[in-house]
Order: C-alpha cells, then sequence, then structure tokens
C-alpha cells in the first residue's frame, strides 16, 4: 500500500440467487412468522412498501435485493407453465 494516489477497483460478489430461491425464502418466513404470505408478498409486488414482508430469516433484506419485475416474470413465468 505504498502508492495512495491510485484507485483499486472492488467488486461485492452479486448473490446467486433466484427469484423462485427468494420468493419461497420469503414464503417460509412469513409463514413462520404466522403472516398470510401470499397477501404480503402481493402488497409488496404491488406498492414497493418493504414492510409488508418480515426481516424475519433476511427475508426483507432478500426480496429488496431483486427487482419486482423479475418476481412478478416467475410468478406468470410458473403459473403459465402448470396450465
Amino acid at each position: 500500500m505504498e502508492n495512495k494516489g491510485d484507485t483499486i477497483q472492488f467488486t461485492v460478489p452479486k448473490e446467486a440467487r433466484t427469484a423462485e430461491d427468494v420468493l419461497m425464502t420469503v414464503y417460509a418466513a412469513m409463514r413462520e412468522r404466522g403472516y398470510d404470505p401470499v397477501n404480503q408478498i402481493v402488497g409488496y409486488l404491488l406498492s414497493g412498501d418493504p414492510t409488508y414482508i418480515t426481516s424475519h430469516n433476511n427475508a426483507r433484506y432478500l426480496i429488496l435485493r431483486m427487482e419486482r419485475d423479475e418476481l412478478i416474470e416467475e410468478l406468470v413465468r410458473f403459473y403459465v407453465e402448470k396450465h
């Protein structure tokens, strides 16, 4: 660290969580806390308000790391592929 004038680039590795993984983890955390996970997740997806999601088991942190449109896309894809 002799040359303090140089800029060092630091990159944080991106979490390798899929939308499915995040949704299932959040769903489980919501159930553990006694919430209705479907209503709470829908509330978050429609409003963007993270207080719909519990912080239990880092659920709020996880869901905020993904774009809401990615989560909605995963839900639509799952539904369409099931029918």
